[in-house]
């Protein structure tokens, strides 16, 4: 006689915010699945539905809402989780159908919220995943890039910022705990891996940088002893993976990795948040004031790693911003000649110290000031890739085309200087059948615009 085994209950995830909050997803769905439940692709079949939210800025907490709402709608039994998960009442208020509301990296609590709503079967007949949570398992990124996080929380009291409030203050992983995750990761197929956290440089000062075994050595629990593990790396083929830095804080100790992008071991990029350039709004976002050194720094790293890409952010219009210090963050960027920006314009976030400063900047003079320095960086950008043309670059292929009707078959890549999501594209044509995502192939650069490269292969 036939046995029929129960269907194991579904859960769906709805992850809002910045990469960090989508390693959260990932290790409470892994987590998850090693408790016997599966994943629903969309809300008709999720027997309860996860909403991961963010809660930085108030345009953040808005669609983190919308998403609550929507999925309560769909489905009507829904867990919130995530960096909003602070403001239970207000999600409450709003939506008080919710099963459950966790805050950020709460993964115990997620987990004992799903098996009240929707209860594990723990049938011996399950093929469950036995896998830790905090290592290798779930991907919700493509196969071939994989986010590495490598702490939680900031030590930082930037008046702009509430994620200590959100997410506490540093708490690094064990270096051997990260290793190891990124050793599975690459041995699964993982061609990129991208370190983040709140504090890359920090990472360690927690522990006073704890020596641990890795392999036949200590490794201590430092950004540069990590990123010189990372460089070894290499897969089955003994392929190494891309290594790309992101949330670099320019520490002193920053200086020593550049050396291993020149080498090869790191992917020749750092995503470094300088936020602004003018002394007294640095000094009001309680940011170190040292611009003038940084661009000392940057001319130093270009010489030892000519093919370094700096990326970063800015805020236009934080309170008592001047026309003055806006000219002078727009000379600075000149002078800077960083490869990748992005701008926001200034929020109030509830918590956050920058509120209660005077000279609020009104909204006009924000947007103004915003599409300036847009301006601005794209026509710096647009210089760079245009002198990339003529060039043979190693691109990583995201996403390959199907035929056209003359038979050609495009592509669409990222070269070292672009993380996915965030930086500009490579965009291929007639590849060949043989290229597949996740290859990592030379590209002659024959056109360039404000943020993507156009080329061909040049490896066939």
């Amino acid at each position: 006689m036939a046995i029929e085994l129960p269907s194991p209950p579904k859960v769906g995830m709805v992850s809002l915010g910045c990469p960090k909050a989508l390693v959260d997803s990932e290790r409470i769905l892994t987590r998850l699945r090693a408790d016997g439940y599966t994943m629903s692709p969309d809300y008709a079949g999720a027997d309860v539905v996860l909403v991961n939210t963010c809660g930085f800025l108030d345009s953040a907490k808005e669609e983190s809402l919308a998403a609550i709402g929507e999925a309560i709608a769909e489905n009507g039994r829904v867990i919130v989780t995530g960096c909003m998960g602070n403001e239970a009442e207000t999600i409450r208020a709003r939506f008080p159908d919710v099963l459950a509301v966790t805050g950020a990296h709460q993964y115990e609590a997620v987990v004992e919220a799903v098996h009240e709503a929707a209860p594990p079967d723990l049938s011996p007949y399950l093929d469950l995943i036995p896998q830790a949570y905090d290592e290798a398992g779930v991907k919700l990124t493509p196969r071939h890039y994989s986010y590495l996080k490598i702490s939680e929380g900031c030590n930082h009291a930037c008046a702009f910022c509430i994620i200590p409030q959100l997410r506490g203050k540093l708490a690094s992983r064990r270096i051997d705990a990260v290793l190891r995750e990124a050793e599975k990761l690459v041995q699964a197929g993982t061609r990129e891996l991208l370190v983040i956290s709140q504090d890359t440089s920090a990472y360690g000062v927690d522990v006073r940088h704890e020596e641990r075994s890795w392999k036949d050595h200590a490794v201590r629990t430092h950004m540069t002893d990590l990123a010189r593990e990372l460089g070894q790396l290499r897969d089955a083929q003994g392929r190494a993976p891309w290594v790309r830095l992101h949330y670099v804080y320019p520490y002193p100790h920053v200086d020593a990795v550049i050396p291993l992008m020149a080498e090869g071991l790191l992917t020749p990029y750092l995503d470094i948040p300088f936020q602004h350039a003018a002394p007294s709004v640095l000094k009001a976002m309680k940011r170190p004031a040292n611009e003038a050194k940084v661009l000392e720094r940057l001319r130093s790293w270009r010489e030892i790693c000519p093919d370094i890409a700096i990326r970063s952010s800015f805020v236009v219009g934080f309170p008592g911003e001047t026309e003055a210090d806006f000219e002078y963050l727009l000379d600075w960027l000149e002078e800077a000649q960083l490869d990748r920006v992005g701008a926001f314009r200034f929020e109030p976030v509830a918590g956050a110290a920058a509120n209660d400063l005077p000279g609020a900047v009104p909204e006009e003079v924000k947007e103004e000031r915003y599409a300036r320095i847009m301006e601005k960086t794209a026509a710096i950008s647009a210089a760079k890739l245009q002198s990339k043309i003529g060039r043979i670059l190693p691109v990583i292929i995201d996403e390959v085309g199907e035929p056209d009707e003359d038979g050609d078959i495009g592509a669409t890549g990222r070269s070292q200087a672009d993380a996915p999501e965030i930086d500009g594209n490579v965009f291929l044509r007639d590849v060949g059948k043989d290229l597949q995502v996740g290859d990592i192939v030379d590209v002659l650069v024959e056109d360039a615009d404000e943020h993507d490269l156009f080329g061909a292969r040049s490896d066939t």
